[in-house]
């Protein structure tokens, strides 16, 4: 999943990306205005960037607190080792949870995931150590999220 980046990335495409980091809404034109180039440059060079897999896809981003969702937190997991891909699968396919890692370690796999309240969480733990291949849990509510970006600060360097 990590991998280095192979893509020459020229001024150009950094603002780009810059552009396209901060609202994934604009269309080719607005992008254009924005760096000061013509929209067909524009359109070769996203279409490059999506077709290298620099840009995956373009989401809305939600606010879950104002959702209802006013609990975050962290679960870590010990698997039977045979059954690693299968339980993170079934985490993924859960709807509250926000990420899956298979992870070095103690624990196997980690997992964050929003919830409405302690109630919700503890409904959710109950009902994913059902699961016969996870043989222990250790849940950290998240108090407060000091850095929650999708994307980092890459081309600010």
């Amino acid at each position: 999943m990590f991998q280095s980046l192979t893509l020459e990335l020229d001024d150009l495409d950094k603002q780009i990306l810059e552009v396209l980091k901060q609202d994934c809404s604009k269309s080719i034109r607005e992008v254009a205005k924005a760096v000061g180039k013509s929209p067909s440059l524009i359109l070769k060079r996203v279409k490059r960037l999506y077709e290298a897999g620099l840009i995956r896809r373009c989401e809305a981003v939600l606010d879950y607190l104002k959702l209802g969702y006013g609990l975050m937190a962290l679960t870590l997991f010990k698997v039977d080792g045979a059954h690693i891909e299968e339980v993170e699968n079934v985490l993924a396919k859960e709807p509250r949870v926000r990420g899956v890692y298979d992870i070095t370690g103690e624990y196997d796999i980690a997992i964050i995931a929003v919830f409405k309240d302690v109630a919700d969480l503890n409904s959710f733990i109950k009902k994913v150590l059902k699961n016969p291949y996870i043989k222990e849990s250790v849940t950290s509510v998240i108090f407060k999220a000091v850095k929650d970006e999708i994307n980092i600060e890459y081309f600010a360097e």
